[in-house]
């Protein structure tokens, strides 16, 4: 019986250390070896200025200031640790409040009818850290930008179309603009 049981025990320790050494070193280092021919999109595709990291072309974040495209709203503040939606429903009267806040502000900040506010503007994201707005919104926030850089709106325009990305595998989803990506060639811009 003990000499059963050793033996028993002997092959679950030898099962132990083979499986520790397998799943514990030799498949994250594969994966991490397989994720190193992907590049900087196994990294979260950072984005430098001047050799410093200032954000993920992933993530959405929030810009201030008139010299910047804005993204769209966020329920979380842009908190990459909190992602989620706000869970207000298109009947929930806080939702159409909260809608209807976003438009006037945005109408306001870029002179424009209420009417003219895309959509993208005063609705959050699934997982408010969409770093895309629609190609409209960039359009309606363009002279503004434009003006606070002192650059030509032409200039800015070229920009936007530049950087807004197609349909995924060409017929998925919708156009976009990678706000970050946008606003550092802004700055780009503007250092010339």
């Amino acid at each position: 019986m003990i000499k059963d049981f050793s033996r028993q025990s002997l092959a679950a320790l030898r099962m132990l250390l083979v499986l520790t050494l397998l799943l514990g070193v030799v498949y994250p280092v594969a994966v991490w070896a397989a994720g190193q021919a992907f590049g900087a999109r196994a990294e979260g595709q950072p984005v430098e200025v001047d050799g410093a990291v200032v954000g993920s072309r992933l993530l959405g974040q929030q810009f201030e200031g008139d010299a910047w495209f804005h993204s769209r709203p966020s329920a979380n503040d842009h908190d990459s640790l909190a992602s989620a939606p706000s869970n207000l429903g298109p009947s929930s009267t806080d939702l159409l409040a909260l809608i209807d806040e976003r438009r006037a502000t945005v109408a306001a900040t870029e002179g424009v009818d209420e009417g003219d506010v895309p959509p993208d503007a005063v609705t959050a994201s699934g997982s408010g850290l969409d770093p895309h707005i629609s190609p409209a919104y960039a359009a309606l926030q363009a002279p503004r930008v434009a003006e606070a850089n002192g650059l030509e709106l032409s200039v800015v325009a070229d920009l936007v179309e530049e950087h807004t990305d197609g349909r995924s595998l060409g017929f998925l989803g919708e156009p976009g603009v990678n706000v970050l990506e946008l606003n550092v060639a802004v700055l780009e811009e503007t250092r010339r």
